[in-house]
């Protein structure tokens, strides 16, 4: 397993095994697109469940639905959920996001096979690959390492004497996906023409857009749309599948 460079936009150095010179990146979104699941709810599930305080869970998914229904933005609604850590240590999430994602890989189907081979296939070929999520490090450094990402550029929340405060600066959704993945590009010499991007929602179209090579996956209606009126490859969806939820019963201890 590699050692993936968490970092900005910059994306930091090539994971083992990349030169700096590499001619071609390849940039994933995670939830929906490499997953099967959006980990940042999944992870707060797990992380409620095993303090005892399942309802928390239940709350914070309230609140996020109040917000959407009030007009709220993606960024909006991805800054007020990371309240839902604050004053927690970010050793300690960290150490739960690699028991959720133990858990989530034991329950199997975490990962859709088709994007999984793709996203393989790249770094066999010697692409840097990137990871781009709005979620945050303790669920994306497991899936990094197991996946072989080079570079993973995400959310940051603010950290204070080691706990997350609860705030968030710049949530890494929408167009700032796309910015950060031009400096990306641009720190490793690499043209944006030459990449390929992955991605499941209208707000993975600027980044899609950015690329020579875009895939989207999945069945979003402005996207699939796009695809077949540009020609962009699509990756249908595979259809509903129900995971079981995190509660004592799907093994958590």
């Amino acid at each position: 397993m590699t050692t993936p460079a968490f970092g900005g936009p910059g994306g930091g150095a090539p994971g083992p095994g990349r030169s700096p010179g590499c001619h071609r990146a390849a940039f994933f979104d995670v939830d929906g697109t490499l997953l099967t699941v959006t980990s940042l709810f999944r992870f707060l599930a797990y992380d409620c469940a095993v303090r005892g305080t399942p309802e928390s869970y239940v709350d914070a998914m309230a609140n996020l639905t109040a917000l959407k229904a009030a007009g709220a933005s993606r960024v909006e609604a991805n800054r007020a959920f990371y309240t839902a850590f604050a004053g927690r240590s970010v050793a300690d999430l960290v150490t739960g996001g690699r028991r959720w994602f133990a858990l989530e890989r034991a329950l199997g189907g975490l990962f859709d096979p088709r994007v999984l081979t793709m996203l393989r296939a790249h770094s066999a070929s010697g692409d840097l690959v990137v990871l781009l999520s709005g979620s945050f490090p303790p669920c994306l450094e497991p899936i990094a390492r197991l996946t072989g990402a080079d570079v993973v550029v995400c959310t940051e929340p603010e950290v204070d004497g080691g706990r997350y405060t609860g705030r968030v600066a710049e949530p890494m959704v929408g167009r700032r996906k796309a910015v950060a993945a031009a400096a990306v590009a641009a720190g490793h010499g690499i043209d944006l023409a030459d990449c390929f991007s992955y991605g499941d929602d209208v707000s993975d179209r600027a980044v899609l857009e950015l690329t020579g090579c875009p895939v989207v996956v999945g069945d979003d209606p402005d996207l699939t749309e796009r695809a077949g009126r540009l020609g962009w490859p699509r990756i249908p969806a595979r259809g509903p599948a129900e995971r079981p939820p995190l509660t004592l019963k799907a093994g958590i201890s």
